[in-house]
């Protein structure tokens, strides 16, 4: 794996503090040379660029994101980036609304499918107790 640059670097930094140390550490730990190429585009791109702006805040760049996996059907990353809201300053109200957004705009059963994820999500950062 080559030297990372400037904008990885940052990349990482702004990764961690959304997605948070221990899990940034163990998806790292499964990388490997083969999809090192990937994993730097998204961590240059994604992290480097797009979430180290400081045009929005991340709070609103959370909801934006999670509105867009809803949206899109990514259910994996929609669990993932509902766990980042801890870190994001994103509340329950502000996942809400992004979740009717998602209703109106990318219709109703995607919705409903992303609200049951982020339910069984928040539940589970409340220690099984029901958000």
């Amino acid at each position: 794996m080559s030297e990372k640059s400037e904008r990885y670097q940052q990349g990482m930094a702004t990764r961690r503090s959304v997605l948070g140390a221990s899990y940034v550490d163990a998806a790292t730990k499964k990388a490997s040379a083969y999809d090192d190429p990937f994993q730097t585009l998204i961590t240059e791109a994604a992290w480097g660029h797009v979430w180290s702006r400081d045009t929005i805040t991340k709070r609103e760049r959370s909801m934006m994101t999670l509105a867009l996996l809803a949206g899109l059907g990514n259910f994996e990353e929609l669990a993932l980036h509902t766990r980042a809201t801890a870190n994001t300053g994103a509340s329950r109200d502000d996942i809400m609304e992004a979740m009717l957004h998602v209703a109106i705009y990318a219709g109703v059963p995607r919705a409903n499918h992303a609200i049951k994820i982020v339910k069984q999500v928040l539940d589970e950062m409340d220690g099984g107790q029901k958000p």
